[in-house]
């Protein structure tokens, strides 16, 4: 699997799943924008990758804005000159407060987990397009990855919306996936659950005995590492996918085989 010398953007980048998707994209040779809002976590895991040799640049920004979502696309071009793959990674979890269904979270969770993710695919579509053009180029000319959640297809206590706004992603990348074929742009998704993310690794520190739980409903009998998360990532968006798209690749250790409904997976 390779993405030796192109332009990734990947998103959410400044810790969890989506720094080790950078991470890996960089080790295998991609020289990488990293983008996040948390700026001083995202500065300092951009210069962890520089200090070890990798073209990584960062770029920080509320990407529900269309401005920054304009500003992140140029200054990826300023420093790479192109764009290649996006790494949709970012993402937010909130858990439905009490046992209520909450019109506002949800509003706020699919702006968040799909209406941004749309803008930014929408706009990195235009450059790919453009540069297909430019260079007389047909075929594969670019790769969207969207990092969802085995949610999706649960029922789970308090996670109400943050499952609506995955399963909205998952058919966004269905519909994308086939809407962008002609142009030659692919579309998948990396589905996690019982994977140490960011949200999960917070979770777990606030709730004594869920790792026991988590572990419990898992096949495989451990809880992932985001690092085996950004493995599937690099294999979609290398060319060795070149004939797979549309897909939702899950990576749970079996959790969506077996899911118990009192443990939370995200």
């Amino acid at each position: 699997m390779s993405v030796t010398g192109k332009s990734c953007i990947v998103t959410g980048a400044a810790n969890g799943v989506g720094l080790a998707i950078a991470r890996r994209f960089a080790e295998d040779g991609a020289h990488v924008m990293l983008a996040d809002m948390d700026e001083n976590n995202l500065q300092t895991a951009t210069d962890q990758l520089k200090d070890a040799g990798h073209d990584v640049q960062s770029f920080s920004g509320d990407l529900r804005q269309k401005l920054t979502i304009a500003n992140l696309i140029s200054a990826t071009k300023d420093a790479f000159e192109r764009v290649d793959v996006l790494v949709n990674g970012s993402r937010q979890v909130d858990y439905d407060p009490g046992d209520d269904f909450c019109p506002e979270m949800l509003s706020t969770l699919i702006e968040q987990n799909v209406g941004s993710n749309l803008r930014l695919t929408r706009a990195v579509v235009k450059v790919l397009t453009k540069q297909a053009e430019r260079e007389g180029k047909s075929g594969n000319i670019g790769a969207i990855v969207n990092l969802t959640s085995i949610a999706a297809n649960r029922t789970l206590p308090r996670l109400a919306a943050f499952s609506v706004s995955c399963a909205a992603l998952d058919q966004l990348t269905r519909s994308l996936a086939v809407t962008l074929a002609d142009r030659g742009i692919r579309v998948n998704a990396v589905a996690i659950g019982s994977v140490m993310s960011a949200s999960l690794r917070q979770t777990i520190a606030e709730r004594d005995g869920l790792r026991d739980l988590i572990v419990q409903a898992t096949p495989l009998g451990r809880i992932g590492e985001a690092e085996e998360a950004a493995e599937a990532a690099l294999f979609l968006a290398s060319d060795h996918a070149s004939f797979v798209t549309g897909q939702i690749l899950s990576v749970d250790g079996g959790r969506s085989l077996l899911d118990p409904l009192a443990f939370p997976a995200h």
